[in-house]
C-alpha cells in the first residue's frame, strides 16, 4: 500500500496579530490552498489579539506563540528552537523590514527556504517609524533566500530596484474570492436595515485599522467638509486600532457623532461594501490596498490618495487625489463620484486578483522552492 505523503508545512511569521490586512491576506490564501499538499502554521507574538484559533485548528493548522521581537535574545532563542523542532522546509515572514529577526533564527535553525515578504512601503510623515525602517531595510534581504511582494512598489521599496529588475522578486497578488464581494441589491437592503441607515442616505465607507498610516484624522476633516454641503450622508468606519478613541473624540468635537458609525472589527466586510455608495482610502502609504480591490469588485467608485499604488486600479474605477491637495479637492472628488451606477453582471476585474487562480500559482511556487533546495 502506497504511503500517504505528508503536506509541506510552512511556518508563517505574522508578528503581532491584530486583525489587519496582512492577516486577512494570509488567511485568505490558507482557506483556499490545497491543504493535502500544503499546510500553514502561524507564528504570532504573545501580545496578539483577534487570532482565529478555532478556524486555523479546524483547517489543520497550528498557532505558535512567541515573545515579541523587541525581546531580541528571548525571541531568537525560542523561535530557533521552535523552527528546529518542527523541521520546517519553508519559513515565510510577513513583517516587512522586521523579517530580519525571524529569518536569522530560521537560518540558524537550518530552514532551507526563507521568504521575506513585503506588504507595505513608507511615508515621510511617519518619520519616527521611518528611522527604524531605514535602518532595518538593507538587512531584510540578508537572511532571506527568496523575496515576495504584494506589488511592484512594495517589492522595489524593500528589496531595491536592482533585485526587482533582475526578476528576483516574486509578486504574490492579494487575491480575493471575487464572488463573495460582487454587488447584490438584496444584501445592500438587508445590511442597511441592520445598520439603521435609510435607503436614500448616501454612505461613504472606509475599512482600515486605526493607525497613523490610514490617515483617519484627515478622513474626518474631509467628511466634515462634505457634511457642510450634503446633510443626508453617513461615514462608516470598519476596524480597530490604537488611535480609535482619538478619532472618536475628534468626531465628537466636530459634532459629527450622529453621522459617523464606528463598526469595529467585523466578519461581514464583504456585505458592508454593499451598504456603501463610495469608498475612500486616504492612506499615507500602502503596499497595495486590498480593501480597494474588494470595493471595486462590489462596484464601488474608490477615492484614494496618490500614495496608494496605481496597480490597485484594476477597473478604471479608482480616482487618485494628491494627499497634499486642499480638502475642497477631496470633498469634490467624493461628491462628484458618489452613487455611480453599480453593476454586478458586466463588472470586469483583472484575473490576477482572483483567489481561485492565484492560489494555484502559490502552490506551484512553494512546491518548486522546496524541490529546488533538495
Amino acid at each position: 500500500m502506497e504511503e500517504t505523503k505528508e503536506p509541506i508545512r510552512i511556518g508563517h511569521v505574522i508578528g503581532k496579530w491584530v486583525g489587519g490586512g496582512v492577516e486577512a491576506v494570509v488567511m485568505n490564501y490558507y482557506r483556499h490552498i490545497d491543504r493535502n499538499k500544503i499546510q500553514f502554521d502561524f507564528i504570532c507574538d504573545e501580545d496578539s489579539t483577534n487570532v482565529p484559533y478555532e478556524e486555523i485548528e479546524k483547517l489543520g493548522g497550528r498557532v505558535i506563540i512567541v515573545p515579541p521581537y523587541q525581546k531580541v535574545f528571548k525571541y531568537h532563542k525560542e523561535l530557533k528552537k521552535i523552527l528546529k523542532e518542527n523541521k520546517y522546509e519553508i519559513v515565510h515572514s510577513h513583517i516587512n523590514t522586521l523579517s530580519v529577526f525571524p529569518l536569522f533564527a530560521a537560518k540558524e535553525a537550518g530552514v532551507p527556504v526563507r521568504i521575506a515578504h513585503s506588504h507595505s512601503t513608507t511615508n515621510k510623515k511617519e518619520w519616527k517609524k521611518n528611522i527604524v525602517k531605514q535602518i532595518l531595510r538593507p538587512l531584510a534581504k540578508v537572511f532571506a533566500t527568496d523575496y515576495f511582494a504584494c506589488s511592484e512598489l512594495a517589492g522595489r521599496w524593500l528589496f531595491g530596484n536592482k533585485a526587482f529588475e533582475a526578476g528576483k522578486v516574486y509578486i504574490l497578488n492579494n487575491a480575493i474570492d471575487i464572488d463573495r464581494f460582487r454587488f447584490n441589491e438584496k444584501t445592500r437592503d438587508k445590511k442597511r436595515k441592520e445598520l439603521n441607515i435609510n435607503k436614500d442616505t448616501l454612505v461613504i465607507g472606509h475599512i482600515g485599522r486605526f493607525v497613523a498610516q490610514k490617515n483617519h484624522t484627515f478622513l474626518i476633516d474631509v467628511f466634515n467638509e462634505i457634511v457642510k454641503e450634503k446633510d443626508d450622508i453617513m461615514l462608516i468606519l470598519v476596524g480597530q486600532g490604537p488611535l480609535k478613541e482619538e478619532i472618536q473624540e475628534k468626531v465628537k468635537k466636530l459634532g459629527l457623532t450622529a453621522k459617523v458609525a464606528f463598526l469595529g472589527q467585523r466578519n461581514d466586510v464583504n456585505e458592508l461594501y454593499q451598504a456603501m455608495d463610495i469608498f475612500i482610502l486616504p492612506s499615507l502609504y500602502e503596499g497595495l490596498g486590498m480593501v480597494t480591490i474588494e470595493a471595486q469588485v462590489s462596484g464601488l467608485k474608490c477615492i484614494c490618495s496618490n500614495e496608494v499604488p496605481k496597480a490597485v486600479n484594476c477597473t478604471n474605477n479608482v480616482l487618485f487625489v494628491e494627499l497634499d491637495s486642499e480638502l475642497t479637492n477631496w470633498k469634490n472628488a467624493v461628491l462628484d463620484n458618489i452613487r455611480i451606477k453599480r453593476n454586478s453582471e458586466n463588472f470586469e476585474i483583472d484575473e490576477i486578483y482572483n483567489i481561485k487562480k492565484e492560489i494555484l500559482n502559490l502552490e506551484k511556487k512553494y512546491i518548486k522552492l522546496v524541490g529546488d533546495r533538495k
